[in-house]
């Protein structure tokens, strides 16, 4: 219960994400249809690699030193889930805001499948290492952590290509 209610407060994190990017989200209202998509992408993610991460510990496949070849492995197989679901993202946003949101969402899944994938490996070996049992804390924490992190992303993704290609239009 104390991991659940630390967490509602560090969730305050991913609403002031949002705040912050008001503008961007303004230029581009259709940004707003993908964010559960891309949210949930990655806590899915993290959570997953999670779960993985914390059983191979638990049984002794993997040990606490083991974590760089880990992280490596995770990275190439993060990247490839994060190519074929940033091409099927982009399919979706370009379909529903136009290219430049389909360009924008493609990027962003990429990204933070990548990233997230990364945050579910190394937490459980930083909490395991801090004595800290990764399987109650892990799936918790990488989901707010995800979120909040997807978000900065997004956000900073859609900033970047709307101030290259100018104020996105409506379809």
């Amino acid at each position: 219960m104390g991991w659940l209610v630390v967490l509602v407060f560090v969730n305050l994190v991913s609403s002031g994400v949002i705040a912050a990017y008001e503008e961007t989200l303004q230029a581009a209202i259709a940004l707003a249809f993908f964010l559960p998509l891309l949210i949930d992408s990655g806590g899915n993610t993290g959570s997953q690699a999670a779960t993985l991460i914390v059983r191979a510990l638990a049984t002794g496949e993997i040990g606490v030193g083991q974590w760089l070849r880990v992280v490596v492995k995770e990275l190439a197989v993060g990247t490839a889930l994060g190519a074929t679901m940033a091409a099927a993202s982009f399919a979706l946003g370009a379909f529903r805001g136009g290219v430049e949101v389909g360009l924008i969402v493609g990027i962003s899944m990429l990204g933070i499948v990548v990233l997230t994938n990364l945050i579910g490996v190394l937490l459980p070996f930083v909490l395991t290492r801090l004595r800290f049992d990764p399987a109650v804390a892990s799936s918790p924490l990488i989901t707010t952590v995800a979120d909040a992190a997807g978000l900065f992303l997004y956000f900073t993704i859609a900033t970047w290509v709307i101030g290259l290609m100018g104020p996105l239009q409506p379809v």
